[in-house]
């Protein structure tokens, strides 16, 4: 599997369904077969549509696409992206909403690196922005990055959040959502040890692998099923000829998806051929809700190989974060060193990726942090993907993190709600 021919006949593929689906648009749509009315056309025209727009959207970076904010004074602030700190494998950006006095609340999004852009979080990204100062961490598509740069794992992304930090300074407050929850955690305890001025105010872990075993999952049933020459062998590709990183190693994000669809294939089975019967009535629309999902869910992009294959064997095979041996060029990352840095952690109930019991093992890891600086919630009913960006997210945790927040912050403002006090369970 390790060789440029297996990436490039992946793409070849892609490139070919999305012609098939471009050609059997254009020819349904020929205006000649106006003259003989004929309901096959329409489908022909309705699948061609459909299969064009999936396959397009494999290869394409989403913008953020963020709407203006309202504040007090009336009026619509635009937002711009900044980037803080450029790196070769993931920047800081900064959303800068133009005109808007200074907030008080500084905000570290830590985005997931699990086979889709940061723009994962746009939604999570919009909710937030009218109450903070809002920086994200934007990391970039394996494929088109130069085997020069040289290698990027678990270490490497661990050491880019604590330059992240450093760069916000103390006065930050950090949210990390799903798989960069253990690493994140990591970087803070690091920081505690290194650098403990440049530690932020909170940290809060949403649905995140601290502990991988607490509760078993597919995700983790797959994990230990699997053994490390297997995944290399199935999972490893070289880049190809296309790309900038060509030669480079990494866990290609189309395999990726393939792999996603298959946990639910009966379910985006059905969305695709609904979708497509919407288009043939002519109910569909550019941004309803199929394409405004899919065109965010199928945007993918490669890892490392490195960066998955050690996240495997050492967040999930060897638990290094769960049983506090993680290690950092050399060095064992203590997190009972953690001891100023309130933590909060959130989970679903109906989580399937992370299930609970997974992130909240967080808390007891930090053994020198006082019970006053710990909180947890479980949010009933919520999935997976709720928790950072669905309806659980803006009516009942986002408010619950802000107010963790605040209680937590060098400078409190004083107008503001007090924390949320649910205990840690």
């Amino acid at each position: 599997m390790r060789y440029m021919a297996t990436y490039d006949l992946m793409e070849t593929l892609r490139n070919t369904n999305q012609w098939l689906g471009a050609t059997a648009h254009a020819m349904a749509a020929y205006p000649a077969f106006s003259m003989m009315p004929n309901p096959g056309f329409t489908w022909m025209r309705a699948w061609g549509e459909v299969t064009e727009r999936t396959f397009q959207r494999m290869v394409v970076k989403p913008d953020w696409n963020i709407p203006p904010v309202s504040t007090h004074d009336g009026r619509d602030h635009p937002v711009t992206t900044e980037i803080i700190v450029e790196r070769d494998f993931g920047d800081l950006v900064h959303f800068e909403v133009l005109g808007r006095e200074a907030q008080s609340r500084k905000v570290l999004l830590v985005a997931p690196m699990s086979g889709h852009y940061a723009t994962l979080l746009r939604s999570t990204v919009i909710s937030l922005l009218p109450d903070a100062d809002l920086y994200i961490t934007d990391w970039h598509n394996a494929r088109d990055i130069p085997v020069s740069a040289g290698k990027f794992d678990v270490e490497d992304y661990t050491l880019y959040l604590v330059d992240f930090m450093k760069e916000l300074g103390p006065d930050t407050h950090v949210i990390a959502v799903c798989q960069p929850a253990p690493l994140t955690l990591a970087a803070t305890a690091y920081l505690a040890e290194e650098d403990p001025k440049a530690q932020p105010c909170s940290l809060t872990l949403i649905g995140g692998p601290i502990d991988p075993d607490a509760t078993p999952t597919d995700v983790t049933d797959f994990g230990h099923r699997m053994t490390m020459g297997q995944l290399e062998e199935l999972m490893i590709q070289r880049v190809g000829f296309k790309y900038p990183g060509v030669g480079r190693l990494v866990y290609p994000g189309l395999l990726q998806l393939s792999s996603f669809i298959s946990m639910n294939a009966e379910t985006h089975t059905k969305a695709f051929t609904d979708q497509i019967a919407r288009v043939a009535r002519g109910e569909a629309a550019d941004h309803d809700k199929h394409n405004k999902f899919y065109d965010e869910y199928l945007a993918v992009m490669d890892m490392t190989a490195e960066f998955y294959l050690s996240t495997v064997e050492r967040i999930f095979k060897n638990g290094e974060i769960a049983k506090n041996i993680f290690t950092v060029a050399g060095k064992q990352v203590d997190i009972g060193k953690i001891t100023t840095v309130a933590v909060k952690t959130v989970e679903g109930s109906k989580d399937d990726i992370s299930a609970p019991g997974q992130c909240v093992a967080a808390l007891d890891l930090c053994t020198g942090l006082p019970d006053d600086k710990k909180a947890s919630h479980v949010e009933d009913g919520a999935g997976h993907y709720g928790i950072f960006a669905g309806k659980s997210w803006r009516r009942n945790i986002r408010p619950l993190v802000l107010d963790f927040i605040d209680a937590n912050s060098s400078t409190p403002d004083k107008k503001r709600k007090a924390a949320n006090k649910n205990a840690a369970a």
